[in-house]
């Protein structure tokens, strides 16, 4: 650990819980406010998008978005579990046939992934159509230093399980990807880190695209950026960058925790 990265080793934690009940509430509440979340940063694009995350329960089923109904109207209560088959077996709504498809083969691919985020944001897209990975041009974007990847196979929607494994593989165990010609696909041991990546990502990419078209960006050298991604870019800073948000977006709407 850099002297940098052991100055945070007092910051809080993610929490443990002792009962699987509280557990599945705490990622629910999560969840539903990383769509909020995503609706207040303008990530919302018609029924287009979807966050994820894993029962604590039964592992290979997953909690998402109601299909169809807006972001910034999903609450607790009306979230659907999805299982390996991609059949509802809770709550009473339709699943996204991206998100299944997507989402199933990452959760299979990588068992430490708890959560993940997708949707069409518009800088995410914009950068997406060049197929190149974000370079470390300022200390955000060192967050994703050598920790993303470029699918570079658009095939359509993604409605085939095929297409979601490919997305997987080329994923691999980076913590983000860019879909060319589709936009970001972030992940996280928890909601809190894999929205975060997500928002932190569509803002780099933003500042990318700006930066390049004003001139010729500096890029910041390997070892300056390893010692801003030691700070940055691990697990609990996704998870700690998290918590400022989702209090505010739960005094501003609380009715997300219904």
């Amino acid at each position: 650990m850099s002297a940098a990265a052991a100055r945070y080793g007092n910051l809080p934690r993610p929490p443990r819980f002792e009962r699987v009940e509280e557990a599945r509430l705490h990622a629910k509440q999560r969840l539903a406010a990383g769509f909020r979340i995503f609706s207040r940063f303008g990530l919302d694009e018609g029924v287009a998008g979807h966050i994820t995350v894993r029962d604590p329960e039964h592992p290979t089923t997953f909690w998402t978005n109601p299909f169809g109904v807006h972001f910034s109207q999903i609450k607790v209560s009306n979230l659907i579990r999805v299982d390996e088959e991609g059949q509802v077996v809770e709550g009473d709504a339709i699943c996204n046939a991206a998100a299944f498809a997507i989402h199933s083969r990452i959760h299979k691919a990588r068992p430490d992934v708890m959560a993940a985020a997708h949707s069409h944001g518009v800088y995410g897209r914009a950068w997406s159509t060049l197929g190149r990975p974000l370079q470390p041009i300022t200390q955000d974007s060192c967050a994703f230093w050598n920790d993303h990847a470029v699918y570079d196979d658009f095939g359509g929607v993604v409605v085939e399980l095929d297409e979601g494994d490919r997305i997987a593989r080329a994923l691999g165990n980076n913590k983000a990807a860019i879909l060319q010609n589709h936009g970001l696909l972030t992940v996280g041991a928890s909601v809190d880190e894999a929205v975060w990546w997500y928002v932190a990502m569509e803002r780099c990419c933003q500042v990318q695209l700006m930066a390049e078209a004003a001139g010729t960006p500096k890029v910041i050298s390997d070892a300056s950026a390893a010692q801003a991604y030691s700070v940055t870019g691990t697990a609990q800073a996704g998870w700690f960058q998290f918590q400022p948000l989702y209090a505010r977006i739960v005094k501003e709407q609380p009715d997300l925790l219904d």
